[in-house]
């Protein structure tokens, strides 16, 4: 063949390769020898949290994780673990939050949401599902998350609000809070408002990008937003804001507790109850 052609001989035939055999089917994938891949899914989910101790696996008690983990069992009939954004504690709640799982299974997202619905308690539900790049995970692709920390502020609440929200009855000073939260954002070791027993961290530095906080009537809510968050940090804040908002601390009083890097330092840890998962953040956008 000369170089200037483009043509490209075949070259002899092996017809030993061509003659029909049992792993022959004309140039078609046997589907009895193709590896099976799974299916990498994505969980959007609602829960209130005031059943449950969180959502980690525990042994002889009830969480979310193992709840949601048990109705998959029963409605793909295997086994899968459960991968979530983030750990609420027991008692926190959840607007969103965010978990993946790997089966193999032909169950389409639609039915799997549909199915897990039917099978999962109420105070649990799969806002959304979709089928993701087997590289998605749901924890480790967050860019940023958001919770939400109601107050009631008065004295007297209905037990019905009281399961959703922290009810204090001291009048809170919103305007100083703000001013006191305005120290928290942006980048810093947040030791003193880490609560850690037994656990180590290796790096304590967190970003927050924000901290809004909206009064609406007597209710107040503290988002917070931040691309991690230490053990129980938000409720930790939020103790220290509403120290700031009696008037036992003073906004100015903030840089040096955050300095101190000592949990002594800061207000106490408010209630569980009152914290919710609002957003989760991905790349490109929010869940």
């Amino acid at each position: 063949m000369s170089a200037g052609s483009s043509s490209i001989s075949p070259g002899p035939v092996n017809k030993k390769a061509t003659a029909s055999s049992p792993d022959d089917d004309g140039g078609v994938a046997n589907p009895m020898t193709e590896e099976k891949l799974p299916k990498n899914f994505k969980l959007v989910l609602r829960y209130d949290g005031t059943e449950y101790h969180g959502w980690q696996l525990q042994r002889n008690a009830r969480t979310i994780q193992g709840v949601l983990e048990e109705a998959i069992e029963r409605v793909l009939g295997k086994k899968a673990r459960v991968h979530a954004s983030g750990r609420t504690d027991a008692g926190v709640h959840a607007l969103m939050q965010v978990v993946h799982f790997k089966a193999e299974t032909d169950t389409s997202p639609d039915e799997l949401k549909t199915r897990l619905n039917e099978t999962l308690p109420g105070d649990i539900r799969v806002l959304s599902a979709e089928e993701m790049p087997l590289s998605f995970h749901s924890r480790y692709d967050v860019v940023a998350k958001v919770y939400r920390y109601s107050i009631l502020n008065c004295r007297i609440a209905g037990r019905h609000r009281a399961k959703s929200v922290y009810v204090f009855a001291l009048r809170l000073d919103v305007e100083k809070m703000r001013r006191a939260a305005a120290y928290l954002v942006g980048t810093h070791d947040f030791s003193s408002f880490g609560v850690n027993p037994g656990r180590k961290v290796d790096d304590p530095t967190r970003t927050i990008k924000r901290i809004e906080m909206t009064q609406q009537g007597h209710y107040v809510f503290i988002d917070v937003e931040a691309d991690g968050f230490l053990y129980k940090m938000v409720r930790s804040i939020v103790g220290t804001l509403t120290k700031v908002g009696v008037g036992k601390i003073e906004p100015e009083d903030v840089p040096g507790i955050l300095e101190s890097r000592n949990r002594c330092r800061a207000g106490a840890t408010v209630p569980p109850h009152g914290l919710c998962l609002v957003e989760v953040k991905y790349a490109g956008g929010k869940a």
